[in-house]
């Protein structure tokens, strides 16, 4: 495990950092070699009432694990950190687990097709110039499986997805 320790606005003292080694290396027994970066910072603002924040995160061969906790206690964030960061590697390991089980096929008893297809959610969000690159790295930073972004250069609005058979495609309208 690789481990990086930033402060900002905080002197991480060696307790600290050796504290979250320690709860950090429960992530090493679920994913191989991961190269964290942990960032705790200590907010000034007097009306926050959380003020130790710990921010992770974690590379990975699969995708990029983000997550941020606050308490009133650095050890408390750190341990509600490592916690968030379980849970997402054991859903992640879940995932890849169900779709690579070859002749797998959910049964069709009981499902039926409906005369017109229906909407269960809608959704709105704002759509960012950037990149296809900087979309990747979104799309891995949401843990979807695909991304909607608007094109920085042509101004169109792009969709990057990750593909079954490893890699990511690009949708560009004409």
């Amino acid at each position: 495990m690789q481990l990086r320790v930033k402060g900002r606005g905080v002197e991480v003292s060696d307790a600290i950092r050796s504290y979250a080694e320690k709860r950090l290396a429960k992530l090493e027994r679920q994913l191989p070699d991961p190269e964290i970066e942990l960032q705790l910072t200590s907010e000034q603002n007097p009306s926050i009432r959380d003020t130790h924040v710990a921010e992770a995160t974690v590379w990975t061969k699969g995708p990029v694990l983000r997550a941020r906790e606050s308490s009133s206690d650095m050890r408390a964030s750190i341990d509600a950190l490592v916690d968030k960061l379980e849970r997402q590697v054991t859903r992640y390991r879940e995932k890849r687990g169900r779709g690579r089980r070859p002749g797998r096929q959910a049964p069709d008893e009981g499902l039926q097709m409906s005369e017109e297809p229906q909407i269960v959610r809608t959704k709105q969000f704002a759509v960012k110039p950037m990149n296809a690159e900087e979309a990747v790295l979104q799309l891995e930073l949401v843990g979807h499986d695909f991304f909607v972004f608007r094109d920085a250069d042509s101004n169109e609005v792009n969709v990057v997805y990750r593909r079954r058979q490893g890699g990511y495609g690009l949708i560009e309208p004409q």
